[in-house]
């Protein structure tokens, strides 16, 4: 049978694409090489003809290659990659203004305790970030906050350092004899209910005893300390310092008596008629 030329060809069935979508992709970044080995080609001759004109051409055509390259990379349009750049360098702006407004209390904390020298160097770089490139900032803002922490460090050292000078000094006080009868004359009536009648005989008791002095020791029979404990290690009931520490040894001196006398008055009168208590 003749066909005729102008009758309509029959409609074939399409079939689906048979190129696997790992294959589409090779071929997609295929097509993007040659597409950037193409611009660098005219980039190359425009130089070569020192035509402004066609590098100019070809720089454009290299930010549009650049553009779509990235859209197709992202799924972002031109716009929306510009949207999300200025939030990143919002957000870098927010860090490095905060981590300023910390390393600038922080200098107030720590001045006059620690040479800060280095945290300030940091902050006056800092200082400029809105007019630094975004790596600069990120990069200062890194810097300034491990200058923060040595800051931060360093003062914590110092306050721990002072700490201790003044608890040394507060045990060199108590530790004398006039600081030990204070001790004493406190906790005998805040945990005893011991006033000035009682606290009288219990001065006049460990007066006779060790003149109240927290090292005293009795070389013949190793009686120790203010209290003169018999044997000496008795005291580390009442704490671990007992033998440098004289509040830890009257704290165990007026339990002892508390349990065994009942009050300082009856252990003075046991030692004056015994010579011991």
């Amino acid at each position: 049978m003749q066909i005729d030329a102008h009758t309509t060809p029959i409609a074939r069935p399409r079939t689906s694409d048979p190129t696997p979508a790992a294959s589409r992709r090779t071929l997609r970044r295929r097509r993007n090489g040659r597409r950037r080995l193409a611009i660098g080609a005219v980039l190359a001759t425009g130089l070569v003809a020192g035509t402004g004109l066609t590098v100019q051409s070809a720089l454009a055509g290299q930010r549009v290659a650049e553009t779509t390259a990235m859209t197709e990379a992202t799924g972002l349009a031109a716009d929306q990659l510009g949207a999300y750049a200025g939030i990143a360098a919002a957000k870098t702006h927010a860090e490095a203004e905060d981590t300023l407004a910390l390393a600038e209390d922080t200098l107030v904390a720590v001045e006059g305790k620690v040479d800060s020298g280095a945290l300030a160097s940091s902050v006056a770089s800092l200082g400029d970030y809105e007019t630094l490139p975004l790596d600069d900032v990120r990069a200062l803002t890194a810097e300034t906050e491990v200058e923060i922490q040595h800051a931060k460090d360093a003062a914590a050292a110092h306050d721990r350092a002072v700490a201790a000078r003044a608890a040394a000094d507060a045990l060199a006080r108590a530790n004398t004899p006039e600081g030990a009868k204070q001790t004493a004359r406190q906790m005998a009536a805040a945990q005893y209910g011991w006033g000035a009648d009682q606290f009288q005989c219990l001065e006049q008791l460990w007066t006779k005893e060790s003149g109240w002095n927290y090292q005293a020791t009795n070389a013949s029979s190793g009686a120790f300390g203010i209290v003169q404990a018999l044997p000496a290690e008795k005291l580390a009931t009442a704490g671990a310092d007992w033998r440098t520490n004289a509040s830890t040894q009257i704290k165990w001196g007026l339990d002892y008596i508390a349990r065994g006398y009942g009050s300082p008055c009856a252990a003075w009168g046991h030692s004056q008629s015994m010579n011991w208590y």
